[in-house]
């Protein structure tokens, strides 16, 4: 009765007691089931769709696949925003998993105990999404982040740039952006070199932001030849500094971006980038979710994806 009366949030309890009951249901990973009793299957026809940003350009193509993929099988998408922060990802997937949901797409694969501890619990199709470098609950779709780093760093030295900055946003709390550093950094060290430079900030992708890095970095090392920026909008912004500022690009000074977006063919330059496979991650995580057989594989999936580098206008052509 106490239990109940807890996860109900009514009756009076003790706030000792109060929390001892809801330490122990974190622990197990319990949530309370909305609509006990209304449906026999248990189940509502809705995919909890769990990203950290919808002002990150990244994520409505995603949704665009997830929703293809889903049109015509009685099931839809809701979708949930944690802000890249764990606990506001615990409070969106216990209020989703309340509902009991067909199944859940989720970005990354980082989480607190207590979401895995959900997602374990949950009985229901579970696909992390974007990333492949870690251990999945269930279902992963995504690329390497790391590799995706060690091939942009590999492009950029055949090219023949050698004193190197990096730009990043959202680190450390954006772990894909974390991977893509390491392989870069790593890919660097084979080569004999080093990060001249680095700058991160804790906001979100921005074209001002983007700028304003830009300009702060070469003021202090001037002698760069490369900037590599953690995603395309910043390295959009930056691009534009460059330009406005008569830089010569790319031969005097490269830069790329990351995830191929729409965005970087309005731009006077074309901005060097590696496309993510967006829509692709999100066709086939929902396609797992439906339990459609993906590769000979339906629960418990790996699949990787392969990104493509799009050297643009800002990589030079290297010498053969």
């Amino acid at each position: 009765m106490t239990v109940s009366r807890v996860l109900r949030n009514r009756g009076d309890v003790s706030p000792v007691t109060r929390e001892r009951v809801l330490e122990a249901a974190r622990a197990l990973g319990y949530v309370p089931n909305k609509i006990a009793g209304a449906l026999a299957s248990q189940r509502v026809n809705l995919v909890a769709v769990i990203i950290p940003s919808m002002s990150n350009m990244v994520f409505p193509e995603v949704m665009s696949g997830i929703s293809q993929a889903l049109e015509g099988t009685g099931l839809q998408p809701v979708v949930g925003v944690t802000d890249y922060a764990p606990e506001r990802e615990e409070n969106v997937l216990y209020e989703m998993l309340s509902w009991r949901p067909s199944g859940v797409i989720l970005a990354g694969l980082e989480h607190s105990e207590a979401s895995q501890a959900m997602l374990r619990a949950a009985g229901i199709p579970i696909v992390e999404i974007m990333d492949v470098d870690g251990e999945a609950v269930d279902s992963v779709v995504g690329i390497s982040h790391r590799r995706a780093g060690r091939e942009m760093a590999r492009a950029i030295i055949e090219a023949g740039y050698r004193r190197i900055g990096f730009l990043g946003s959202n680190m450390p709390h954006d772990h894909r952006a974390r991977k893509r550093h390491e392989g870069f950094c790593a890919a660097l060290a084979e080569a004999g070199l080093a990060l001249e430079d680095q700058e991160f900030y804790g906001g979100g992708s921005a074209l001002l932001k983007g700028r304003e890095m830009t300009a702060d970095m070469l003021a202090r090392s001037p002698g760069l030849d490369f900037l590599y920026y953690s995603n395309d909008m910043i390295g959009a912004g930056g691009l534009l500094y460059c330009l406005q500022q008569g830089y010569e690009v790319p031969g005097a000074l490269g830069l790329a971006g990351f995830n191929g977006l729409e965005l970087l063919d309005g731009l006077p330059v074309r901005l060097a980038t590696m496309d993510a496979c967006r829509r692709e991650i999100g066709r086939r995580s929902a396609e797992l979710v439906l339990g459609v057989d993906v590769d000979g594989l339906v629960g418990g999936a790996r699949i990787e994806l392969s990104p493509t580098l799009q050297p643009g206008d800002t990589i030079r052509r290297p010498a053969r």
